[in-house]
């Protein structure tokens, strides 16, 4: 296998890139898990890529926990997802369009 003397900046953007993208996976992974790993209203869990972290109150959200906010550290992800619900992507929308809601609390946190 031919290796090059030199790596090049390209070569190394192009390796960051997957290096982030990766990290971001394995993030998303591992709120996905530590959530519970299915959806807090009608139990949904085969894919992870149809699952979205919901703030119960929007004036506590700190950040997003999309692609951009899985850059952060694993303790700041926790604290915020602490902060959230993890709902299905029909759920979600469901619930920004007032057409569904969460049950009463009964006094647990919701984790």
């Amino acid at each position: 296998m031919y290796m090059p003397d030199k790596r090049t900046y390209a070569d190394r953007a192009e390796y960051l890139k997957k290096a982030v993208t990766e990290r971001r996976r394995k993030l998303r992974k591992m709120v996905i898990e530590y959530k519970g790993g299915k959806c807090k209203l009608c139990g949904y869990k085969r894919y992870v890529g149809a699952f979205d972290l919901h703030h119960l109150d929007e004036s506590q959200k700190e950040f997003g926990l999309s692609a951009r906010g899985l850059t952060r550290s694993w303790e700041k992800i926790k604290a915020e997802a602490d902060k959230c619900v993890l709902v299905c992507a029909n759920c979600h929308r469901e619930l920004h369009g007032g057409i569904r809601s969460f049950p009463e609390k009964s006094g647990s946190k919701t984790r």
